[in-house]
Parts: structure tokens; sequence; C-alpha cells
């Protein structure tokens, strides 16, 4: 019995022997991995900053922006990791699609509805919606057509019709921030606002039409199936919209309610950016367009939300919206570069280099095809609409939005990931192609025909002056993005007043009801929104201040007007 007890208290120690000295080597294991991770991050983070560095020593060029600077850069890192590491690897970090959609996208498209110009973005949002929409459907559907057509041909693996429909949504979606760099909003704002308008909703509509191309079974499509989708499209447009500008009003009431900034203006910073994520998480969990709906929360939050906070609240809240978008977009275009090196993707491919670069070269083709197809003929029927001729979309300024809408960027790049890879990586021949593909098109287009943006619009705009004649009453100052929505502008209350003819003509019919529910919502914005949510002429004011009698005067009046 003895000998009994000693061997399983033996036993019982060996064992609790083997669980210490087992837990040690996991956490062995776990600290070398956790200090591995914290490298790659310092060096990213180091790699960020240079970026930074590098693109303000080459910003008075203006012909080598951000975007550039960070695929060069991740480029010779990625070379520099990939010797270092045998052959290996040749990024810091693995790409993972939440990581883009969950907190890269965000910013991006929230700070270009908060500061978007809205008197120019609504006073031409049929021309935008036109471009960003209509023509978006139109890019897609040849792309799709056109891959489902050519690369059936060229035996690049097994593709799916549901693959040639995400490869024209992926494709569909454009990255002009090369030309928006070269061009003035001040001094071109009929063209600023048309690229940048048309950029943002061109994105929203080819992710609500992946999303649309995923929810569906195309292994047998007919006209039922294809109406469904349409429907499909529809909904997700119209209810990722009413989302966000759900949020946007929720915000701006709360704040004007309860008015955060009597105590500290970090609760108000924080009560936006927490509502605008909160919209935009609160979309993809309702499997919405969050893209749409936090663009929409953005512009929403700077007409009514951004007018209710302190003036300290306002200067902290325009810079950091700015401040975390422009560090996502160099954290993408930073990755991209690491990644067009990775080894694994091109081994697939490297036993046929000519097909790789054939399937880049036809949908470079189809990009050029897609994108021509519908600027011109759209600019055509905008034109229709417009009454004046210094107002109409010039031959070159149609070839300039047609440039502007060549380049692939970040979205192309997640929506790639997103339908080929998992987890960032793929063991299929035909997807490692088309994402290889999508690397190859998105550094050719954003190198090359951003190189070209600043010599092809000087040779197609060489003055601005007679630009600056076009459509724009707005203040000429660095803070005019921050114009609310369709405010009272110079040609409002003369344009209204008068007397709406019978038009004679289609141009006419087009034009006049336009200014019509313009003014409608004026009046509607002045007697029921701003009262109850805030805006323009709500000054806030904190208890206490010299200023505190002035402003609280103010507010009251305002808030009666």
């Amino acid at each position: 019995m003895a000998r009994f007890n000693l061997d399983s208290k033996l036993s019982t120690f060996i064992g609790f022997v083997s669980i210490v000295v087992f837990a040690d080597k996991c956490c062995e294991s776990l600290i070398f991995w956790c200090r591995r991770i914290m490298v790659s991050v310092n060096l990213f983070v180091a790699l960020l900053c240079a970026c930074i560095v590098v693109g303000h020593l080459l910003e008075e060029t203006r012909w080598i922006n951000e975007s550039i600077t960070a695929l060069a850069i991740g480029i010779c890192t990625g070379v520099v990791i990939l010797l270092s590491s045998g052959g290996k690897n040749s990024h810091l970090l693995v790409f993972s699609e939440d990581l883009f959609f969950i907190y890269l996208l965000p910013p991006i498209i929230f700070n270009a509805g908060f500061q978007v110009k809205k008197k120019q973005f609504f006073r031409n949002f049929l021309t935008i919606t036109l471009f960003g929409a209509v023509g978006t459907l139109i890019s897609f559907s040849i792309i799709s057509l056109g891959a489902m057509n050519i690369f059936k041909k060229m035996n690049i693996g097994s593709l799916e019709i549901g693959d040639f429909l995400a490869i024209g949504a992926i494709f569909s979606a454009t990255d002009s921030v090369c030309t928006l760099q070269v061009l003035n909003q001040d001094e071109t704002p009929l063209l600023y606002s048309l690229v940048f308008g048309e950029g943002v909703v061109n994105d929203a509509t080819s992710v609500v039409l992946f999303n649309a191309v995923q929810n569906f079974d195309l292994s047998h499509i007919d006209a039922v199936t294809a109406l469904q989708l349409i429907g499909n499209f529809i909904y997700l447009f119209i209810s990722s919209t009413f989302l966000g500008v759900f949020a946007g009003l929720l915000s701006a009431f709360i704040i004007k309610k309860l008015y955060f900034g009597r105590h500290s203006t970090d609760r108000e910073v924080a009560i936006m950016i927490l509502m605008a994520y909160l919209s935009y998480m609160l979309a993809e969990l309702l499997d919405l367009s969050a893209i749409l709906t936090v663009f929409f929360c953005g512009i929403v939050m700077s007409h009514y939300t951004w007018h209710n906070v302190t003036e300290s609240s306002r200067v902290t809240t325009k810079h950091t919206f700015a401040t975390l978008s422009f560090i996502a977009e160099i954290f993408i275009f930073l990755y991209v570069g690491m990644d067009a090196l990775d080894i694994e993707k091109w081994r697939y491919v490297s036993d046929s280099p000519g097909t790789s670069i054939g399937v880049s070269s036809i949908l470079l083709g189809l990009i050029l095809v897609g994108r021509a197809a519908f600027v011109f003929p759209l600019s055509f029927l905008s034109n229709l609409t417009k009454k004046s001729p210094e107002s109409k979309i010039e031959l070159k300024q149609q070839v300039t939005i047609w440039w502007a809408g060549l380049m692939r960027g970040s979205v192309s790049m997640a929506l790639a990931y997103n339908q080929f890879t998992r987890g960032g990586h793929t063991q299929l021949r035909g997807n490692a192609i088309m994402i290889t593909s999508t690397i190859t098109v998105v550094l050719f287009s954003t190198v090359v025909f951003g190189l070209l943006t600043k010599p092809l619009i000087n040779h197609l705009l060489p003055s601005h002056t007679h630009l600056s004649r076009m459509i724009s009453s707005e203040p000429v100052t660095p803070n005019s993005f921050f114009v609310p929505l369709l405010t009272n502008g110079q040609d409002s209350e003369a344009d209204l007043s008068s007397t709406i003819l019978r038009p004679p003509s289609l141009r006419m019919i087009l034009t006049a009801p336009s200014r019509s529910v313009h003014h409608y919502w004026r009046k509607f914005d002045n007697a029921f929104m701003r009262p109850v949510f805030g805006g323009r002429g709500f000054v806030p004011f904190v208890p206490g201040s010299p200023t505190e009698h002035q402003n609280g005067s103010q507010w009251q009046r305002d808030t009666i007007n």
C-alpha cells in the first residue's frame, strides 16, 4: 500500500513538472511571438513616418504624391525583407480584410464626406450620381462581360460567374487622389467637385455591387435573379444612405441637447468619433453598405453636429478626421508595395508569366474602355441639363474626368483580397493570378498614370483663370469646405424669386425643378431641421466665460429663427 502511494505521488509530481515545463515553453513561444509582432509594428510605424517625411520633401513638385511615395518605399522595404528572409517573405504584417474594412476604410470615407464642399456637391449632385452610380454600373458591366469572354479562353484557372462579376466590381472602384492633388478646388470648383464626388460615390457603388453579387447564388442566373440583384442593389443604396443620415442627425441632437462642451470638449469630440464609427459598424452588422452609410453620416455631421460644438472642438475634429484618413491611406499603399513581392502568390504564375502579363493588360484595356463608355455619353446628357455655357462640361474637362478614374487603389485591393484570398493567402492558381494581376494594375495605374497626371492637366488646362468664373459663389478661403449644406448662395433667392415660365426645351425642364427643390429644402431646413438638430447659426457657449451672455443670446435668437 505504501509503495502504491509513493508511485502515485511520484506520477503526480512528474505530471505537474511536465505541465510546468510545457507551460514555460508555451510562454517562451508566446513571448517570442509577441516580441516579433512588436518589432514588425515598430518597423511599420517607422516606415509610415518615412513616407510622411519623404512625401513632405517631394510636396513642392506635386508630381509624386504620398500614394506613390508609400508604394515605392513599400517595394524597397519588401526587397530588403525578401533578401533577409532568404526569399520566404516580403512584408512585415499579413493582410487582413477585417483590418482594412473595420479600421482603415472608415476614417477615409468619413473624412471624405465630412470635408466635402457640400454646396458644390449637391449643386452637381445629378451629374455626380450619373458618373458615380450609373457610370459605375456601365463600367461594371463592360469589365465583367469582357473578363468573362476573354479569360475563359486563356485557361487561367477555375473562375466561376460570381468571380467574373466580382472582377467587374473590383476594377470599377477608382482612386482619383493623384488628380485631386493637382486640381485646385477654388480655381476649378466644377471639375474638382465632379472628380471628388464621383470618386466617393463610385467607391460606395462598387462595394454595394460587390456585396450584392456575393449575396446571390449566380450558378443559375436568369431574368428573375438579375431583377433581384438590381433590387438588392437599390435596397442597399437607399437603406445605407438612410442609416448614415439617421446616425448623423442623432449625434447632432444628442450634442445639442446635452451640450457636453459645458464640462469638457473631449466628450464632444469622442461622441462624434464614436457615433460615426457606430454607424459604420451597424451597417456592417446589418449587411448594408458601410461606405455609403459613413459617407452620408459625415455630410450630415458637418452640416449639423459640427456647428453644435465649441470652437476648440471644431478645430480638433477637423484635423483629427483628416489625420486619421491620411494615415490610413498611407498604411494601405505601403502594404500594397510590400505585398507586390509576395513569393507565395507569384509562385503560382511563375510557370506562365506571359499569362499574368496578358491578364493585367486586358484588365487595363477594359478599364480604359469601360471608363470612356460612360464619361463622354453621360457628360453629353449632363450638359443638356445645364442652363449656362460656363457650367457645361467641356471636352477637355471630360478627358480630365476620364483620366482621373483610370487609377486603381485601396478599395480595389481590399475587394480583390476579399474575393480571391483567405487571410491574405491563396492556394488556387486562378485566384493567385487575379491577385497578382490586381497588384500589377494598381501599381501601374498609380505610378504611371499618376506621374502623367500633372503634365496632362497642364496641357489640357494650361490656364485656370477662365475656370474660376464657373459656378462658385462660395468664399475662396481655407475653410470653404465647411460651407453648410445648400446654404443661401448669392444666386439662390434671385433665381428662385423669378417666375418660372413653361419650359420650351429639355434643358429647362430638367433645370427648373432642381432650383425649386433646393429652395424648398432650405425653407424646410430652416423651419424644422435646424431648430431641432442645430447647425449653422447655433452658437454654443461655455458657462462662466466672458462670451457667455453674448453667445447665449445669439443661441436663443438662432433657435427661435
